[in-house]
């Protein structure tokens, strides 16, 4: 194995964000990789039947509400209008 070898980058990727480029889409699209990696891996698991459908879909149901949480909190609210710079 490589000395740089990383393993939660190998286990939880993440794909470079691509988008409008704000620190709140930043961190907006950080919390849906986030979201999209655990999914993942609670299907696996119940699929694999380490738990099952309905501890799968509460895990999944919580995971939801904080992504909608982080929605709120960093896309849905007004952001003040950037301060007017002086004329040179």
């Amino acid at each position: 194995m490589p000395e740089n070898f990383d393993k939660d980058r190998f286990f939880h990727p993440t794909g470079r964000y691509r988008g409008n480029f704000t620190p709140t889409n930043l961190a907006f699209n950080a919390n849906l990789q986030e979201f999209a990696s655990r999914v993942s891996l609670i299907c696996g698991l119940e699929t694999g039947g380490k738990i099952s459908q309905e501890q799968a879909y509460e895990q999944i149901r919580r995971l939801w509400e904080q992504l909608e949480t982080s929605k709120e909190e960093l896309l849905d609210r007004d952001l003040p209008e950037p301060p007017e710079l002086p004329q040179e």
